[in-house]
């Protein structure tokens, strides 16, 4: 992976299986068992993302076969009981669809996967036609990176940009995505700033620091100040 993917579109899986609406009950079952995922989109026409269906969505099937109708209607929604005798992807899925585009942010992607308890979310184009599919596992791909990477970024990005010239060289060690700056700078209100920007790289687990503040080495003849 190379540079911080910063986008849902640097970790999206772009090979996606979906169903139409028309798609049978037991059809949908084997999709989700044969690909290992647990939620499909439904796509209509050439391929616009109307809705989704999961796991979720066809249990009740299963949950309401030996309980009594009149029961349930009393202690569940009634979207779950006529899931209960839906027969096609159409009647199952939840509608409209929780999407989200190739150019969001990966915290945006989690974000909204946290609020909505979501596993995976399709990814679409302005058109709302499919283009991927993005899970939680794809939003963690970024910890993947190498702690060589990191470094790298973390030095052009926030070490040479906010301490272009301090009084002795500023490291950076990353040790499994944690991140330690060691040195001397010579403004330490920008270690929250530096602190931010660490902490944005993608990949990062935390950070911590060691600068001190001030000028260092012996001052030379004459130096006033």
């Amino acid at each position: 992976m190379n540079g911080s993917p910063h986008t849902v579109s640097d970790v999206m899986t772009r090979a996606v299986v979906a169903v139409g609406r028309d798609t049978p009950f037991k059809d949908i079952v084997r999709l989700l068992e044969e690909w290992k995922v647990s939620a499909l989109p439904v796509l209509e026409g050439e391929g616009r993302v109307v809705g989704v269906v999961s796991e979720a969505d066809l249990l009740p099937k299963e949950e309401f076969r030996d309980s009594d109708p009149d029961r349930f209607t009393q202690l569940r929604r009634l979207s779950d009981l006529a899931r209960a005798g839906a027969l096609t992807a159409g009647e199952l899925m939840s509608t409209p669809a929780v999407t989200v585009h190739a150019d969001a942010t990966l915290a945006q992607a989690a974000r909204v996967m946290a609020r909505l308890r979501l596993k995976r979310l399709p990814v679409v184009d302005d058109a709302g036609l499919l283009e991927g599919v993005v899970s939680r596992v794809d939003l963690l791909k970024v910890f993947l990176r190498t702690d060589e990477e990191l470094a790298g970024e973390i030095r052009r990005e926030v070490v040479d940009r906010l301490f272009p010239d301090p009084p002795e060289p500023v490291g950076v060690e990353v040790a499994d995505g944690v991140v330690t700056l060691t040195g001397r700078i010579r403004d330490t209100s920008l270690v929250p700033v530096a602190a931010r920007a660490a902490r944005a790289v993608e990949g990062v687990v935390d950070v911590a620091f060691r600068l001190t503040g001030g000028a260092s080495g012996p001052r030379r003849p004459g130096a006033t100040g």
